[in-house]
């Protein structure tokens, strides 16, 4: 009696340590295969958008977007990203910022025509940093954002838009242009 407890024991053992090699091997399984930290492709050209590629570290662009639209007439309303917190958790992330711009008199003529257009204010600019250490602006154009209250705003929400994608680019020109 006293063997077959100890074999028993030694089974239990066994299949114990079987376990626990099997949920180690599981671990470095999903160690390897689990991304490490952000690895996301850069922004690329999709529907509505504007992608603007620029020399510029993500630093640099961020200011640089910031001083081309004061200086293009519209304000930066918002800012949000999530690069700064990932890095208070030990998280490096590429640098990644959504800069929200706009100004009160688009606000109040798309009111005038739309009430429910205004959700899409501000108009979003979005700078991401590259794998290379270069960063890209984009965003979404007005045009395009605004789009699904046409039949609510007419010819003239499309007037208002065309307005705002001209600034919005001369902001990406301005904010992708090298230093001289």
């Amino acid at each position: 009696m006293h063997h077959l407890l100890r074999a028993r024991a030694a089974d239990i053992s066994l299949s114990g340590k079987t376990m626990l090699n099997s949920l180690l091997l599981m671990f470095m399984v999903l160690a390897i295969a689990l991304p490490h930290g952000a690895a996301a492709e850069s922004v690329s050209e999709r529907t509505g958008w504007a992608v603007h590629n620029s020399d510029k570290t993500y630093d640099q662009l961020v200011r640089d977007v910031i001083a081309a639209t004061r200086d293009k007439g519209l304000f930066v309303v918002t800012q949000a990203g999530p690069t700064k917190a990932a890095a208070a958790r030990g998280v490096t992330i590429p640098g990644n910022r959504v800069i929200g711009v706009f100004n009160n008199d688009f606000a109040v003529q798309i009111l005038n025509l739309s009430t429910a257009a205004m959700i899409e204010a501000p108009i979003r600019l979005y700078v991401t940093e590259n794998s290379d250490g270069t960063a890209t602006l984009s965003y979404k154009t007005a045009a395009y954002v605004f789009a699904p209250y046409q039949d609510e705003g007419g010819g003239a929400l499309i007037v208002i838009a065309a307005k705002l994608d001209q600034r919005l680019d001369e902001i990406a020109q301005k904010a992708i242009q090298s230093a001289p």
